[in-house]
């Protein structure tokens, strides 16, 4: 059995391929440029070379269809026909108050999704279009939405609300939602595995680094609290997002500068955070090279996320009253940037988690789950991969066969102790061919 998930932005088209029967990914890939003139697909088929090519897609439902086209090439594809595919999950970053857990999409639900668009202006009205699309080409297979924000229904009104009136929550939804759920469910799951608990006895701080960040805690392996809010704009320094901020200061400098409400909205969400900061660089890898060479603007813009990241490490330590098993960094930056992790953890040995440079150093792989705290640390500090996407193909193929029901009532392939990732597995045996010492941080389950 094929399922397919898709994540459509709304410039770009994600997807994967998965062959449940024998539990591997068959193919990756990403549309480029959807809308814009010079589109392009990347695709990575298992056993064959990567695969480019130039095309143009002036909507999603030409996207959705280079897709397939390239899945069921001759020569570059992974499947024989369209009618292998058996459910496609999709990527739907804001489900609101009615979505607690992944949903076959139907019209009602398409139209629920639509009507709190204005929740997530810059992500839903892409997902609903890669939905729409994917309908279009593949109408007679189920199609299930997997929701960003359901793993945070989990929090309480405390952690939730706003300190605003409150009929905004009865008139307008006013309140915290929170996003990286999918990503957060995982990192939840294999971290009980790893500090070989269950999850309703794992309580957890999280930190998904990529260009967009965030920060949950977890208790009794749910979502209690998490640092974005009515939408992924609040929390951590980000790579183009502000995060927190007086709410005045957009009032402020709109009066000021003579800014639109919509100018001031991009400006936070697409030309703030770290690019702001350093007035031309998003990505931590031209920001840490910079530092190097002495730029104080980038040096300074490392230094806060830093410190953002640091006070809700602490604040999430109290907030679940010092109970803490671990904590844990994943996404992009987190996985990858040793230098930042070195950072991110400067003076929290008090609390517990005292950081091995070296091991730290090592950690750069996606290929396992590594253990970068000291020997003599009281609490471990762990980078372990996110795997959206397998989360998305598990709920779909559940949703499929009638099987699925709400995280704390079901359980993943990815929870079982001996689980293993195919392809991640493959990859770490070519990794330590080339460095052994990444033996010392191979996280293994206790």
């Amino acid at each position: 059995m094929i399922i397919l998930v898709l994540n459509c932005g709304s410039s770009s088209a994600k997807y994967q391929v998965y062959d449940w029967d024998a539990k591997e990914v068959l193919a990756v890939g990403v549309v480029e440029k959807v809308t814009i003139a010079g589109s392009w697909i990347e695709h990575k088929p298992k056993g064959k070379p990567e695969f480019t090519l130039k095309k143009d897609c002036p909507n999603h439902t030409d996207a959705v269809n280079l897709i397939i086209q390239t899945l069921t090439d001759k020569e570059h594809g992974v499947i024989s026909d369209m009618g292998a595919i058996k459910a496609v999950g999709h990527r739907v970053v804001q489900g609101g108050e009615k979505f607690t857990k992944s949903v076959v999409i139907t019209p009602e639900v398409l139209k629920t999704i639509a009507d709190i668009k204005d929740l997530a202006p810059l992500h839903n009205p892409a997902n609903i279009m890669g939905i729409e699309a994917a309908q279009k080409v593949l109408p007679n297979v189920p199609h299930c939405a997997i929701m960003d924000t359901a793993w945070h229904q989990t929090m309480m009104p405390e952690q939730f609300l706003y300190a605003v009136p409150s009929d905004w929550y009865e008139k307008y939804a006013v309140r915290r939602y929170g996003f990286h759920g999918t990503s957060f469910l995982y990192v939840s799951k294999r971290a009980s595995v790893l500090l070989g608990k269950q999850p309703k006895d794992t309580n957890l701080i999280i930190a998904h680094i990529g260009n967009g960040a965030s920060i949950n805690a977890v208790k009794n392996g749910c979502s209690f609290d998490t640092s974005m809010g009515i939408t992924p704009l609040e929390g951590l320094v980000m790579g183009t997002r502000s995060g927190d901020m007086d709410p005045a200061l957009p009032f402020y400098v709109a009066r000021k500068a003579g800014i639109k409400y919509e100018e001031m909205e991009n400006w936070l969400n697409k030309k703030s955070g770290l690019l702001g900061l350093t007035g031309q660089f998003s990505d931590r890898r031209d920001i840490n090279e910079a530092a190097g060479k002495g730029d104080k603007q980038a040096q300074q813009a490392q230094d806060m996320e830093a410190y953002r990241l640091r006070k809700y490490i602490g604040a999430y330590y109290a907030a679940l009253e010092g109970n803490v098993d671990a904590l844990i960094f994943t996404a992009g930056v987190g996985e990858f940037a040793g230098f930042m992790r070195t950072k991110f953890c400067k003076g929290l040995e008090k609390l517990g988690f005292v950081l091995d440079e070296e091991k730290n150093n090592l950690a750069r792989t996606r290929n396992c789950e590594s253990l970068i705290s000291a020997d003599n640390s009281p609490l471990p500090i762990y980078v372990i991969p996110t795997d959206e996407e397998l989360v998305m193909t598990e709920d779909a193929f559940a949703l499929l066969n009638g099987t699925y029901d709400i995280h704390t009532k079901f359980a993943y392939s990815f929870q079982k102790k001996d689980y293993v990732n195919k392809a991640r597995a493959a990859g770490l045996e070519k990794d330590l061919a080339k460095n052994p010492a990444l033996k010392k941080i191979i996280a293994l389950p206790k």
